[in-house]
Protein backbone atom coordinates (compact mmCIF):
# COMPACT_ATOMS: atom_id res chain seq x y z
CA UNK A 1 0.00 0.00 0.00
CA UNK A 2 1.46 3.43 -0.95
CA UNK A 3 2.40 5.80 1.86
CA UNK A 4 0.58 9.11 1.94
CA UNK A 5 2.51 12.27 2.65
CA UNK A 6 0.73 14.58 5.06
CA UNK A 7 1.47 18.27 5.51
CA UNK A 8 4.46 18.86 7.77
CA UNK A 9 2.52 19.89 10.85
CA UNK A 10 0.72 16.55 11.01
CA UNK A 11 2.24 13.37 12.35
CA UNK A 12 2.16 10.34 10.08
CA UNK A 13 -0.36 7.89 11.58
CA UNK A 14 0.59 4.25 12.07
CA UNK A 15 -2.27 3.05 9.85
CA UNK A 16 -3.64 3.93 6.41
CA UNK A 17 -5.36 7.28 6.02
CA UNK A 18 -7.39 8.85 3.26
CA UNK A 19 -8.59 12.26 2.21
CA UNK A 20 -12.25 13.26 2.26
CA UNK A 21 -14.23 15.18 -0.32
CA UNK A 22 -16.34 18.19 0.61
CA UNK A 23 -19.60 16.17 0.16
CA UNK A 24 -18.23 13.39 2.42
CA UNK A 25 -17.30 16.02 5.00
CA UNK A 26 -20.87 17.39 4.85
CA UNK A 27 -22.31 13.90 5.32
CA UNK A 28 -20.14 13.36 8.41
CA UNK A 29 -21.36 16.67 9.85
CA UNK A 30 -25.00 15.77 9.10
CA UNK A 31 -24.54 12.34 10.68
CA UNK A 32 -23.10 13.85 13.88
CA UNK A 33 -19.68 12.25 13.42
CA UNK A 34 -17.72 15.50 13.86
CA UNK A 35 -19.16 16.86 17.10
CA UNK A 36 -16.43 16.31 19.72
CA UNK A 37 -13.97 19.06 18.79
CA UNK A 38 -13.81 21.97 16.34
CA UNK A 39 -12.38 20.92 12.98
CA UNK A 40 -12.18 22.15 9.40
CA UNK A 41 -11.46 20.48 6.05
CA UNK A 42 -8.19 21.58 4.40
CA UNK A 43 -7.19 20.00 1.09
CA UNK A 44 -9.15 16.86 1.98
CA UNK A 45 -7.74 16.49 5.50
CA UNK A 46 -9.91 16.96 8.58
CA UNK A 47 -7.77 19.06 10.89
CA UNK A 48 -8.38 20.47 14.39
CA UNK A 49 -8.95 24.19 14.80
CA UNK A 50 -6.78 26.01 17.29
CA UNK A 51 -8.27 27.45 20.50
CA UNK A 52 -8.25 31.24 20.86
CA UNK A 53 -6.58 33.48 23.40
CA UNK A 54 -7.94 36.88 24.55
CA UNK A 55 -5.63 38.92 22.25
CA UNK A 56 -6.80 36.94 19.20
CA UNK A 57 -10.46 37.35 20.14
CA UNK A 58 -10.23 41.07 20.97
CA UNK A 59 -8.46 41.66 17.63
CA UNK A 60 -11.18 39.76 15.84
CA UNK A 61 -13.84 41.81 17.66
CA UNK A 62 -12.13 45.05 16.61
CA UNK A 63 -12.06 43.93 12.97
CA UNK A 64 -15.73 42.92 13.17
CA UNK A 65 -16.75 46.27 14.70
CA UNK A 66 -14.70 48.35 12.26
CA UNK A 67 -15.32 46.49 8.98
CA UNK A 68 -19.09 46.35 9.43
CA UNK A 69 -19.11 50.15 9.36
CA UNK A 70 -16.89 50.32 6.26
CA UNK A 71 -18.48 47.72 4.00
CA UNK A 72 -20.38 49.07 1.00
CA UNK A 73 -23.94 47.97 0.28
CA UNK A 74 -24.05 44.53 -1.27
CA UNK A 75 -21.31 43.02 0.90
CA UNK A 76 -21.54 41.21 4.25
CA UNK A 77 -19.11 40.27 6.99
CA UNK A 78 -18.93 36.66 8.20
CA UNK A 79 -16.95 35.85 11.36
CA UNK A 80 -15.49 32.33 11.77
CA UNK A 81 -17.99 30.82 9.34
CA UNK A 82 -17.33 28.20 6.68
CA UNK A 83 -16.54 28.89 3.06
CA UNK A 84 -16.64 26.17 0.43
CA UNK A 85 -13.76 25.46 -1.94
CA UNK A 86 -13.09 22.55 -4.30
CA UNK A 87 -11.32 20.34 -1.72
CA UNK A 88 -11.58 22.39 1.46
CA UNK A 89 -14.10 23.91 3.82
CA UNK A 90 -12.09 26.25 6.05
CA UNK A 91 -13.57 28.64 8.59
CA UNK A 92 -11.57 31.86 8.21
CA UNK A 93 -11.62 34.38 11.02
CA UNK A 94 -13.18 36.95 8.66
CA UNK A 95 -14.81 36.63 5.25
CA UNK A 96 -16.09 39.58 3.25
CA UNK A 97 -18.67 38.13 0.85
CA UNK A 98 -21.14 39.48 -1.67
CA UNK A 99 -24.76 39.67 -0.59
CA UNK A 100 -26.33 39.87 2.84
CA UNK A 101 -26.88 37.45 5.73
CA UNK A 102 -29.81 35.79 3.95
CA UNK A 103 -27.72 35.00 0.86
CA UNK A 104 -26.04 32.06 2.62
CA UNK A 105 -28.95 30.29 4.30
CA UNK A 106 -28.66 27.26 2.03
CA UNK A 107 -25.00 27.30 1.03
CA UNK A 108 -21.64 28.61 2.11
CA UNK A 109 -19.96 31.32 0.04
CA UNK A 110 -17.53 30.09 -2.58
CA UNK A 111 -14.65 31.77 -4.43
CA UNK A 112 -16.94 33.76 -6.78
CA UNK A 113 -18.69 35.28 -3.73
CA UNK A 114 -15.62 36.26 -1.71
CA UNK A 115 -13.78 39.56 -1.85
CA UNK A 116 -11.47 39.25 1.15
CA UNK A 117 -10.33 36.63 3.67
CA UNK A 118 -8.64 37.64 6.94
CA UNK A 119 -6.92 35.36 9.45
CA UNK A 120 -5.78 36.64 12.86
CA UNK A 121 -2.57 34.81 13.69
CA UNK A 122 -0.39 34.24 16.70
CA UNK A 123 0.26 30.54 17.39
CA UNK A 124 -1.13 29.72 13.91
CA UNK A 125 1.09 32.20 12.02
CA UNK A 126 3.21 29.64 10.15
CA UNK A 127 0.17 27.58 9.15
CA UNK A 128 -1.64 30.72 7.97
CA UNK A 129 1.35 31.79 5.87
CA UNK A 130 1.88 28.36 4.32
CA UNK A 131 -1.12 26.02 4.41
CA UNK A 132 -3.97 28.53 4.48
CA UNK A 133 -2.28 30.78 1.88
CA UNK A 134 -1.86 27.75 -0.41
CA UNK A 135 -5.51 26.70 0.05
CA UNK A 136 -6.84 30.21 -0.56
CA UNK A 137 -4.58 30.92 -3.56
CA UNK A 138 -5.40 27.58 -5.23
CA UNK A 139 -9.09 28.43 -4.87
CA UNK A 140 -8.53 31.80 -6.55
CA UNK A 141 -9.46 33.94 -3.54
CA UNK A 142 -8.42 37.41 -4.67
CA UNK A 143 -7.29 38.98 -1.39
CA UNK A 144 -5.94 37.36 1.78
CA UNK A 145 -4.76 39.33 4.82
CA UNK A 146 -2.99 37.94 7.89
CA UNK A 147 -3.23 40.11 10.99
CA UNK A 148 0.10 39.01 12.44
CA UNK A 149 -0.04 39.48 16.22
CA UNK A 150 3.50 38.13 16.67
CA UNK A 151 5.29 40.74 14.53
CA UNK A 152 2.65 43.49 14.92
CA UNK A 153 1.95 43.82 11.20
CA UNK A 154 -0.64 42.95 8.59
CA UNK A 155 0.53 40.80 5.69
CA UNK A 156 -1.49 41.24 2.51
CA UNK A 157 -1.58 38.85 -0.42
CA UNK A 158 -3.23 39.32 -3.81
CA UNK A 159 -3.01 37.92 -7.34
CA UNK A 160 -3.47 34.19 -6.60
CA UNK A 161 -2.13 31.44 -8.84
CA UNK A 162 -3.49 27.94 -9.40
CA UNK A 163 -0.20 26.59 -7.99
CA UNK A 164 -1.14 27.89 -4.56
CA UNK A 165 0.92 31.08 -4.43
CA UNK A 166 0.09 34.75 -4.24
CA UNK A 167 2.15 36.83 -6.68
CA UNK A 168 1.86 40.11 -4.79
CA UNK A 169 2.64 40.46 -1.08
CA UNK A 170 2.96 43.53 1.11
CA UNK A 171 3.30 44.37 4.80
CA UNK A 172 1.54 47.14 6.73
CA UNK A 173 3.06 48.31 9.99
CA UNK A 174 1.41 50.16 12.91
CA UNK A 175 0.06 53.53 11.88
CA UNK A 176 -0.56 52.51 8.27
CA UNK A 177 -3.87 51.90 6.55
CA UNK A 178 -4.70 49.09 4.18
CA UNK A 179 -6.65 49.65 1.00
CA UNK A 180 -8.51 47.11 -1.07
CA UNK A 181 -10.27 47.76 -4.36
CA UNK A 182 -12.08 44.84 -6.01
CA UNK A 183 -14.85 46.07 -8.27
CA UNK A 184 -17.41 47.77 -6.04
CA UNK A 185 -15.67 46.52 -2.88
CA UNK A 186 -13.54 49.47 -1.79
CA UNK A 187 -12.06 49.50 1.70
CA UNK A 188 -9.52 51.63 3.52
CA UNK A 189 -8.88 50.08 6.92
CA UNK A 190 -6.68 51.73 9.59
CA UNK A 191 -5.31 48.47 10.96
CA UNK A 192 -2.53 50.37 12.66
CA UNK A 193 -4.97 51.27 15.43
CA UNK A 194 -5.08 47.72 16.69
CA UNK A 195 -1.39 47.00 16.25
CA UNK A 196 -0.15 49.96 18.31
Amino acid sequence: MPTLTLPSRFEQPNRPVRKFSVPEYHRMIAAGVLTDEPVELLEGWIVPKMPHNPFHDSTLQWIDDRLRLLLPTGWCLRIQMAIILADSEPEPDVTVAMGNSKAYRHRHPGPADIGLIIEVADSTLLANRAEKARVYARAGLLAYWIVNLVDHQVETMTQPTAKGLYRKKAIAKPGQSLSLVLGDLRLSVPFGEILE
